[in-house]
């Protein structure tokens, strides 16, 4: 990564390390995100008894840790490989892979106006970690037109690179939800009455997706940026639909779709 964060990460914090030297009771590591150096004490590395250190590690790997212990006046930062779950190391490595395509978004853009990427990423990345935590979550909300590049305060130039950087880049987030719903008639003009719910209903609202899937029988599915939305959008046409039926003698049922 370009971008070194300042001053000492937190306890608790899961942090992606590479091992600089393997010991007999103890492993030193370099924390990527800030460049200070961290150590494993034996204990810290797997459950149980360990014969040989090097079975778990090896100088060179790359490995996630987390934050036990910080000594401030000693400089010390204690760490835990074994407190760091299958989960926890996949999202923290996901999570830095999404940082690092961000980085290079920064850096595509500043190559073109030739702007120098790390001053750039030294001048925006406290602000934005202030707010967002990550820069490519604030990416992701200026990709979905949440927010804007302005509080960076960057040059005019560089600000219409980067933006069109972000949003060729960067796509907003998808979410889908849908279910079943059945409609049943009891009125002389049933097949109209059922049209009309179409028509009134779903016929033209943005996201909804209506599939006949056999009698009596539809799909019905919601596309959205947020699953709040989506959800809002399902909600309103299922109970516009059940009213309608229900008034114009009929009913209707809807059963959500296992997530």
């Amino acid at each position: 990564m370009i971008y070194t964060k300042k001053g000492y990460p937190e306890e608790g914090e899961l942090l992606l390390c590479t091992v600089k030297k393997v010991q007999h009771h103890s492993i030193f590591v370099e924390i990527d995100e800030y460049k200070k150096q961290g150590m494993i004490h034996i204990s810290e590395v797997a459950p149980g008894r360990i014969r040989n250190i090097r079975d778990f590690v090896v100088e060179g790997k790359k490995v996630v840790c987390k934050v036990l212990r910080i000594s401030l006046e000693r400089g010390h930062i204690d760490l835990s490989l074994r407190r760091v779950n299958d989960n926890q190391r996949k999202n923290k490595v996901n999570q830095l892979k999404l940082e690092q395509k961000a980085e290079k978004i920064v850096e595509f853009a500043c190559t073109n106006v030739k702007e120098n990427t790390y001053d750039i990423l030294q001048k925006i990345m406290p602000k934005v970690h202030e707010k967002y935590g990550t820069l490519h979550d604030f990416f992701q909300s200026v990709a979905e037109d949440k927010d804007s590049l302005d509080a960076l305060k960057l040059s005019p130039k560089l600000a219409k690179e980067l933006l069109s950087a972000i949003k060729q880049r960067i796509k907003p987030i998808e979410v889908e939800i849908k279910g079943k719903m059945k409609l049943v008639s009891f009125a002389s003009d049933g097949i109209s009455q059922i049209k009309e719910v179409f028509r009134k209903v779903f016929d033209g609202k943005q996201g909804i997706q209506v599939i006949y899937t056999g009698a009596g029988t539809y799909q019905v599915s919601v596309k959205s940026n947020d699953y709040k939305s989506a959800e809002a959008i399902l909600t309103k046409a299922v109970d516009e639909a059940t009213k309608y039926m229900e008034k114009h003698v009929g009913i209707a049922e809807f059963k959500r779709a296992e997530a």
